[in-house]
């Protein structure tokens, strides 16, 4: 009754508020004729250059000043990218003014052969997310999406390629706001498959809106690849080579044609990528008294090679003023090897060497995709609109690999030889429906809604067999082949509005889940099942306040629930073997983890952001590490409870006309309270991170950059990472008439980049680890683009948000 009287008194306020005021209100487009949202727009004296009030425009462009006042003023937009616009004097009255449609004038003039453009930053912060534009960074040509990840603030990532945000796990990556389906290991992989030059930008949203799907306890990392949905035939190629000790391509090119109703758009990329990481392993082990019992020192040297050929096409219709029809196919086939050659010396007590263990782990890989989107979209008003996305996704995968494996004396004479000989082919197929509706007018703000739907199925077969004497014997202990099916269904709502100073948005969004596993069982195993079903309510809160008229200082506040589904494949029991001392298996007993997040930015003079978190983590999954009579199992599982916050900061300064420097640096603690099997984990650890980027102009055509990072030791469940950084440069040149860019890179520079440390809370044992990579690399560059005509807004398409993320192969 309470809350009801307050909502009661809170809506009498806003309407008696409203009684004998006015208003002006108008909407702004673009030179491309579409809305423009969070453009400022300032109030002014007519007679003089005295701000009054400010605002911002809304996701549909439309912006409204309440209580106008009656002397003449004036509007005023300063939008990068266009030309300043000033109106006409105004004179208020009483009642509600509508202003005309404002249309802005690019500002890109052509003067005697020169064109001037502005020069997009490489960090924009929004109410809800941080926009990254890697073009910005010179250091960013012919890299790859997962290092171009590796440079975004606040995100990072790891040896294996595991990405987290401001030092938490779960971070979900989408690409063109339609999830990945990968798992980590094959995210990675698919992220260095895409060239950096295809890269529009990267959104970081580490609390997203109702409107996402609620997975991710990190937050989003959302990749917008280039698009260019111009009148006529325009495209655009991006070639790269880099040389480190091995060599790589990357290359791509986008297409576009429209013509009348109808816009034809694709894209296609092949690439070539060798590298090498060479890894060092030390166990030691212990007695129940803590005396040392025995050593196992492993050097792994990994060689992977991938090929990849992706392509997408599409089409858009616009049958009507209102409605317009799309389609979308995309599909990539990623054939890949990787050769692990395994050396391990075990010594005793005094470090006197006991046996010799080799291991060769030759590896085949075979993964394809192939999906197709159906979307719609209706405006039915200015505002108000309904799209439907439809996907229908297929991931197949077919992993041929080899064990062969000898365990020898001091002396090399054999002990033991085994050969093992395995075929693990996985396919999985998600169906997924979604439909959004909004710019409802609610109690003076903007109200939407929608549904979705999604329906997951994954089959995935272990064939493990022994070969003795050329003959392959099944081998039951490892073999494996585990169903799983998982239906979602979500509702959710989001409201917004804005004030003269204030922008609030709120929304809820209702999950729930219907998952069925069951491992089918073979002489040694007996077959298994298991059910789960729940249901969970995810609300989010974001507002901004803007304490002077020029937004010099602006304050912004978020809250939400999120949370992080298994893997696909995680949740299979199965176990294999990396060699004779090193399993690894999947836990069907996950948990979903849950997070409670809260994130406060304060942005001043528009350059500088400061930033605190905080969340609170309970179930976390992730690695956790385990060793029975001296061999380790490596499997995921669930951490009690994860707290972590911090502060950041990231900003932008001119030090000269010709020298610019951009940093983000961040101080967050993480502490991990759990039980991991016999051992008791209860730690913490502050981290810092910063990362400067240096970018000077040369000349007109010539630019350089100088730039780099560095994280102190930081903790991540029984992980515990040293010190690492790097330092990288660049330099550009634009050519053929500045349609085309030249650009020359070097990355770790130093070769500083290699990452070690401990993995600690083992039983009776502990481990550290040492690692090297390909990472000092030259690349060049050669980027072109060619457009006619006026840009038209690109739709977004996909109804699928997060199923794709969670995929294991």
């Amino acid at each position: 009754m309470r809350k009801i009287c307050i909502l009661l008194l809170l809506l009498s306020f806003s309407w008696f508020y409203s009684q004998g005021k006015s208003s002006l209100s108008s909407r702004i487009y673009g030179k491309n004729g579409q809305p423009m949202s969070n453009v400022t727009v300032m109030l002014m004296k007519a007679d003089r250059d005295e701000v009054l009030k400010t605002t911002i425009t809304d996701q549909n462009g439309n912006f409204e000043f309440e209580d106008f006042v009656s002397e003449p003023v004036k509007l005023v937009i300063e939008q990068p990218g266009y030309e300043k616009f000033i109106s006409e004097t105004l004179t208020s009255s009483e009642g509600k003014i509508t202003f005309p449609e404002i249309r802005l004038n690019l500002g890109t003039k052509e003067i005697e052969g020169v064109t001037i453009t502005s020069k997009k930053p490489f960090v924009t912060q929004k109410i809800d997310r941080i926009v990254v534009n890697p073009d910005a960074l010179i250091s960013n040509a012919g890299t790859t999406a997962l290092e171009v990840l590796e440079k975004t603030p606040s995100v990072s990532v790891d040896m294996n390629g595991n990405i987290s945000m401001k030092s938490k796990s779960g971070v979900q990556v989408f690409i063109d706001d339609k999830p990945s389906y990968l798992s980590a290991s094959d995210l990675a992989d698919y992220l260095r498959s895409i060239p950096s030059s295809s890269i529009e930008t990267i959104e970081v949203i580490a609390n997203p809106p109702a409107k996402y799907d609620a997975a991710g306890n990190a937050g989003i990392i959302n990749i917008r690849l280039k698009k260019n949905a111009a009148k006529g035939f325009n495209g655009g190629i991006n070639l790269a080579y880099g040389q480190g000790k091995h060599m790589r391509t990357n290359n791509s090119a986008n297409f576009n044609y429209r013509i009348k109703k109808w816009n034809f758009f694709s894209n296609f990329s092949l690439n070539k990528n060798e590298t090498y990481q060479d890894l060092t392993i030390t166990r030691e082990y212990f007695t129940p008294n803590g005396d040392r019992s025995s050593t196992f020192t492993q050097n792994s040297y990994i060689t992977p090679s991938s090929r990849t050929h992706s392509a997408k096409i599409g089409a858009d219709f616009y049958a009507t003023p209102k409605t317009t029809l799309g389609i979308v196919l995309s599909g990539f086939i990623n054939p890949s090897d990787r050769n692990i050659a395994n050396n391990a010396v075990i010594q005793n007590a005094d470090y006197e060497t006991v046996s010799l263990v080799e291991a060769q782990n030759p590896m085949k890989i075979r993964f394809k995709n192939d999906a197709i989107n159906l979307n719609m979209n209706h405006k039915f008003t200015d505002k108000q609109e309904l799209s439907v996305n439809f996907d229908h996704i297929n991931y197949h995968s077919r992993v041929s690999q080899n064990l062969y494996n000898a365990i020898l004396n001091p002396d090399r004479s054999v002990i033991e030889q085994t050969q093992m000989d395995s075929e693990l082919p996985s396919d999985i197929r998600i169906k997924a429906i979604k439909a959004d509706y909004s710019g409802v007018e609610a109690l003076g703000g903007n109200l939407g809604f929608g549904a979705k739907s999604s329906f997951v199925k994954t089959n995935n077969v272990a064939d493990f067999r022994d070969v003795m004497n050329g003959i392959k014997i099944p081998n039951y202990q490892f073999s494996n082949d585990f169903t799983y099916k998982e239906n979602i269904h979500a509702v959710y709502t989001n409201y917004s509005k804005d004030f003269s100073k204030f922008s609030v948005q709120a929304g809820l969004r209702m999950e729930y889940s219907d998952i069925k596993g069951y491992q089918k069982g073979n002489p040694m195993v007996r077959d298994s099942a298991f059910s789960k079903k729940y249901t969970s309510l995810f609300p989010t809160f974001y507002v901004q306040y803007r304490a002077d008229s020029l937004q010099n200082h602006v304050f912004g506040l978020s809250l939400g629930r999120r949370i992080d589904r298994p893997n696909y494949k995680d949740l299979n029991p199965f176990t294999y073997p990396m060699d004779k001392f090193t399993f690894y298996g999947g836990n069907p007993f996950l948990e979903p983890t849950f997070s409670y997040n809260a994130e406060f930015n304060y942005t001043w003079n528009k350059k500088y952001i400061f930033g605190l978190n905080y969340s609170y983590i309970d179930n976390l999954i992730s690695e956790t590490n385990e060793q029975r009579n001296n061999i380790y199992y490596s499997r995921p599982g669930n951490f009690a409870k994860q707290i972590s916050y911090g502060v950041s900061f990231n900003g932008t300064v001119s030090v000269t006309k010709w020298w610019t420097l951009q940093c983000y640096t961040a101080l967050s603690s993480n502490r991990f309270s759990s039980q991991v099997y016999t051992e008791s984990l209860n730690d913490s650890k502050w981290n810092w991170v910063i990362m400067p980027t240096n970018q000077f102009a040369i000349s007109k055509k010539w630019t350089a950059e100088l730039s780099g990072q560095y994280q102190s030791a930081a903790l991540s469940g029984q992980f515990l990472i040293s010190p690492v950084g790097s330092v990288r440069a660049g330099i550009s040149t634009k050519i053929l008439k500045d349609k085309g860019t030249l650009k020359l890179n070097v990355s770790d520079i130093f070769y500083t980049n290699q990452i070690k440390g401990q993995i600690r809370n083992i039983q009776n044992a502990n481990a550290s680890w040492y690692s090297t990579f390909d990472s000092r690399v030259i690349s060049l560059s050669f980027s072109y683009r060619f457009s006619k005509g006026e840009n038209l807004k690109v739709r977004e398409s996909g109804g699928s948000e997060t199923e794709q993320e969670r995929v294991k192969i």
